[in-house]
């Protein structure tokens, strides 16, 4: 029986994990200690729906709290850990403590140098280069 392959743009059957103006804490030392999520990457939603997003989803963040050269910016960050429990194909449901994203250049690769905590599978097989540098991976 052939494998069900996933649509990365399709969001059916997926928890709402973290959605818009949700408070993330920043896991990378790129300065950024928390920021609020203000957009999602590739959401095709329904007038007047709050969008959501997952782990490995790439989302739009403004910096609240961090240095004064990257406070009140704007950044891509990629979100590695999710508090709300979400289920994987082999049937286990993995939560973690907090919801954190890491910021991440326009090319992709992460603007710091070491990620604090652990990140989550899918997002390390989804963004490589943040994985190069996370030291544990769930």
């Amino acid at each position: 029986m052939p494998e069900k392959l996933q649509v990365l743009g399709s969001r059916k059957g997926l928890t709402p994990g973290l959605q818009h103006y949700t408070t993330v804490t920043v896991a990378d030392n790129s300065g950024a200690k928390e920021a609020v999520i203000i957009g999602i990457y590739g959401y095709k939603g329904v007038l007047r729906r709050i969008p959501f997003a997952n782990i490995a989803d790439l989302v739009m963040v403004s910096v609240r709290k961090g240095t004064p050269e990257v406070r009140k910016q704007k950044f891509r960050a990629v979100i590695v850990r999710q508090r709300m429990p979400y289920r994987r194909p082999d049937g286990t449901w993995i939560s973690f403590e907090d919801n954190a994203v890491v910021i991440i250049n326009p090319d992709g690769t992460p603007k710091g140098t070491e990620i604090r905590g652990p990140i989550a599978k899918e997002a390390a097989e989804r963004w490589p280069k943040v994985a190069s540098i996370a030291t544990m991976v769930i």
